[in-house]
């Protein structure tokens, strides 16, 4: 039993890093977890069975969430399952950085399908299903960057910043629905990502985090948590998880 006891969502993008740290912490609080993929099924489905160990269910929801035919879908699989669609976390999204002078129209299409192009085409599907409950609570996944801009990445960061312009619109049209619309724009977390920065680029970052370290996955689901579980006077927020990089 937990704060969210018999409450149902999806999480896009749950295999790995952020999303993966949402999924469990949600589930460890009495969810049940649509873990949403697109390729990598082994993965989910760790994620899946850790979710099942801890006493709730969980289910993978494999689709690419920029392509609109499978949207559909993996909302209504997630519904079929639990009865119910009561949170959504939008957190699947990728990064193809290139410096705007060598960005070409597949790099930039790309990352603007898969970062927010899908937050409209799942939060449309799962407005359906919160609307007839009455109730609902759509967290948008953004980044620092879509609020400070960052060299070579002018696609993500665009993509990041109209994550933040959507949830305030949907909010507002939302906020007599029962259904609230936040956004958390987390910094640089140590996921794969990060990781996977040169070293020195590293120092470059951690030179600007007052707080001196990068964030952790946790750090940014206890957030997610916060607003699915607590959250009822809390909408067309930006929550920052950044360390102090941007106040």
């Amino acid at each position: 039993m937990g704060i969210l006891s018999d409450r149902a969502g999806l999480v896009t993008g749950a295999s790995r890093g952020i999303g993966r740290a949402i999924a469990v912490e949600l589930a460890r609080n009495g969810a049940h977890v649509g873990v949403g993929y697109s390729t990598n099924e082994a993965a989910a489905m760790e994620v899946v069975e850790e979710i099942r160990a801890l006493g709730v269910d969980a289910i993978p929801v494999k689709g690419n969430v920029g392509v609109a035919e499978q949207v559909g879908p993996a909302v209504r699989s997630v519904v079929d399952r639990f009865g119910r669609l009561d949170f959504l976390v939008n957190n699947a999204g990728i990064n193809r950085d290139r410096t705007l002078a060598k960005m070409t129209p597949e790099l930039w299409n790309e990352v603007i399908d898969v970062n927010l192009h899908s937050v409209f085409l799942v939060t449309s599907a799962a407005l359906e299903h919160m609307l007839a409950q009455g109730f609902g609570r759509v967290v948008n996944i953004s980044s620092v960057i879509g609020q400070t801009g960052n060299f070579g990445q002018t696609n993500y960061s665009t993509a990041k910043a109209g994550m933040i312009g959507f949830t305030k619109s949907a909010a507002l049209e939302l906020a007599q629905k029962g259904i609230t619309v936040n956004c958390i724009a987390p910094g640089f977390i140590a996921t794969d990502m990060v990781e996977g920065m040169p070293p020195e680029a590293r120092q470059r970052v951690l030179s600007h985090i007052p707080m001196a370290r990068f964030g952790k996955p946790e750090e940014v689901a206890q957030a997610a948590l916060f607003l699915i579980a607590f959250g009822d006077y809390i909408t067309g927020q930006v929550i920052a998880v950044n360390g102090g990089m941007y106040m």
